[in-house]
């Protein structure tokens, strides 16, 4: 094997190309443990990494792709060894470091995590960095004291990939959902993630944004930020929280201390990218086993080729992408 065929991103002063190339493997960047990169999946980012103007990527050429799983095939790190099954998600990947849209990935062995027992590398993928932020969400909000009985949990931006995720992994620790879309051609799909309520944004956020207003959730996972934030602040019940992953609706939050001095709400913040690895570890086993969502590749993924990916990668930017995407690296 001396090549691959990878997603190729490349800018120069007058032209920038996304395309399917052939990449040498003495391409690939230093790294302790080479892998033969099976399944990868599509995440904002991503999206982001594949314009001209995302400010993801730090250097061109360049193979995006922040989440990986596949085997081992070579292995300077004790910790691994040919034919282990391993997945990697975030950090340098697909940023400054040749990411998972490609056959091959030569990585850090500190990035790397043995792939965990109930999951198959194509599940794993279906949850990648998506599911490891819903699942630090959860385990963040359970820290703070959410359980079911507590009352409802909202998840906005439900459809797309955090919190489609979100939805399947409190629902099925027994937590009263409220899933909170803008499109409502995808209520039977929420549904059918286990949500108890859909409810539109407007129902979530309208103007003005009141500094307090009803108490309506014990918690939230938001994935959105901006003005959705701040009224889904106004709303938590006392003692609660949010746990915020997102910026789609953009990085201004404008909400006063008022939730926080008279309600003692708490804003979570989760960051998936540096968090420590014990900690990533933790969540990836609760994910293969009691944040698993029950028919997780049926119910919340869709599987396309190296080919299809340029214009998936499209889709996701435009908010045309259900769920989460799992790209098939192998033929």
């Amino acid at each position: 094997m001396n090549s691959f065929k990878a997603l190729v991103v490349n800018k120069t002063e007058t032209d920038f190309t996304v395309a399917i190339q052939t990449v040498s493997i003495e391409d690939l960047p230093e790294g302790d443990v080479t892998i033969q990169v099976l399944y990868s999946s599509i995440n904002y980012k991503d999206g982001l990494a594949c314009i001209p103007n995302g400010k993801i990527v730090n250097y061109y050429p360049f193979i995006p792709g922040i989440d990986l799983a596949g085997i081992v095939i070579s292995s300077k790190d004790p910790r691994f060894k040919e034919g282990d099954e391993v997945i990697a998600t975030s950090y340098e990947i697909g940023v400054s470091h040749y990411g998972g849209y490609g056959q091959y990935a030569r990585l850090c062995g500190d990035w790397i995590i043995p792939l965990p027992k109930g999951l198959t590398l194509k599940e794993a993928m279906a949850l990648g960095t998506a599911g490891l932020t819903a699942a630090l969400s959860i385990h963040r909000l359970e820290e703070n004291g959410l359980s079911p009985e507590k009352g409802k949990v909202l998840v906005t931006g439900a459809t797309g990939g955090v919190g489609s995720v979100a939805v399947a992994m409190l629902a099925k620790r027994n937590y009263h959902v409220v899933a909170s879309t803008g499109k409502e051609s995808e209520h039977a799909y929420l549904y059918g993630l286990g949500a108890k309520e859909v409810v539109s944004r407007h129902d979530v956020y309208s103007e003005p944004i009141r500094p307090l207003d009803k108490q309506t959730w014990a918690a939230a996972v938001d994935p959105v930020g901006g003005k959705t934030l701040a009224a889904v602040l106004s709303k938590i019940q006392y003692g609660g929280a949010v746990a915020v992953s997102g910026l789609t609706g953009g990085t201004d939050v404008p909400t006063s201390v008022f939730p926080f001095i008279l309600r003692g709400v708490q804003l979570l913040g989760i960051d998936s990218v540096y968090s420590p690895m014990e900690l990533r570890k933790l969540i990836w086993e609760r994910m293969a086993n009691d944040l698993k969502p029950t028919q997780l590749l049926q119910s919340i993924a869709r599987e396309i080729t190296l080919e299809q990916l340029p214009s998936a990668l499209s889709d996701i930017l435009k908010g045309q992408l259900r769920g989460r995407t799992i790209v098939k690296l192998t033929p």
